[in-house]
């Protein structure tokens, strides 16, 4: 409407314009005047980009948001997702799937004792664990981590090329180092034969651990470490291409001590990274590399 006056005034007056078109006169001035004023950079936008970027590239709106409100910019989520579409800000991810888990049928399997009892009332009360995949140039690497499921927290973790159970038993001796829990931890896994190894139940008992095991095929029961899988492939895995399995080492060792454990937000925790979630309690982040090679 506003290009529409324009035109036509310049042959005819404003007024008489405006009462053809049943158009306020002062509204056409106000609109004119704000077509003309330069426009100003949203500080919310150019933060937002630092704050997306920092994510390395991975945050949502409502993560977006949360982290921007913490830092005192006032924005909603959906002023947010205008926010990334003016600036083409779009998390991206490839899916892929490798099966990890091998069941050896010979062996007793233990009770599923966790029953789906995701939250817990303090550190070292419950424990998760699982083994995925990390595709390189030269093939692929396994990974196993042990999360506390009090904070979501990776307390302990291995990478190899191979899926033997010393893989998730290096796993578990870092947590234990890290955390040295009292006896009668649970420590919750699937039925693969890493789990259901001698050298996993021995280490289990030294340290008085109570096993618990997924039932057969059901993911959903242990659905905390396959949830850290999924976020750990969006936002750091398929981002990536790894060179070799040295290269995946580094490169996760690097995300977990400085980012995932120390500055990533969970919606679960009130959006708060897992350390801070566990002060004053925390104990240090697993900066120490795996001896898994």
């Amino acid at each position: 409407m506003h290009r529409c006056i324009r035109v036509l005034t310049e042959k005819a007056s404003v007024q008489r314009v405006c009462d053809l078109l049943e158009v306020n006169r002062a509204g056409y001035y106000a609109t004119r005047a704000r077509a003309e004023r330069p426009s100003v950079p949203c500080a919310a936008g150019a933060h937002l980009e630092r704050v997306f970027a920092a994510s390395g590239r991975t945050y949502g709106s409502r993560r977006l948001a949360k982290a921007l409100q913490a830092d005192g910019t006032a924005v909603g989520r959906y002023r947010v997702r205008t926010l990334m579409r003016e600036r083409g800000l779009r998390p991206v991810w490839r899916r892929r799937f490798v099966a990890t888990t091998q069941r050896d049928d010979r062996v007793p399997v233990a009770e599923n004792h966790l029953n789906r009892k995701f939250t817990s009332a303090g550190p070292n009360q419950a424990w998760v664990s699982d083994i995925t995949y990390i595709p390189t140039a030269t093939g692929w690497s396994y990974l196993a981590v042990i999360l506390d499921l009090y904070s979501r927290k990776v307390i302990g973790w291995a990478l190899d090329r191979q899926m033997p159970a010393s893989l998730t038993c290096e796993a578990l001796r870092m947590a234990l180092e890290q955390r040295q829990p009292e006896p009668g931890l649970l420590l919750h896994s699937n039925q693969g034969c890493q789990y259901t190894s001698a050298a996993w139940r021995r280490l289990l008992a030294q340290h008085q651990i109570q096993a618990s095991m997924s039932r057969r095929g059901n993911c959903w029961e242990n659905a905390v470490v396959e949830c850290f899988f999924l976020s750990l492939k969006r936002e750091r895995v398929w981002q990536r291409r790894y060179a070799n399995h040295g290269e995946a080492r580094r490169d996760f060792a690097d995300d977990i001590a400085r980012f995932y454990n120390t500055v990533r937000i969970h919606s679960t925790l009130g959006y708060l990274p897992s350390s801070d979630y566990e002060h004053p309690t925390a104990a240090n982040p697993p900066n120490a590399v795996s001896g898994m090679t």
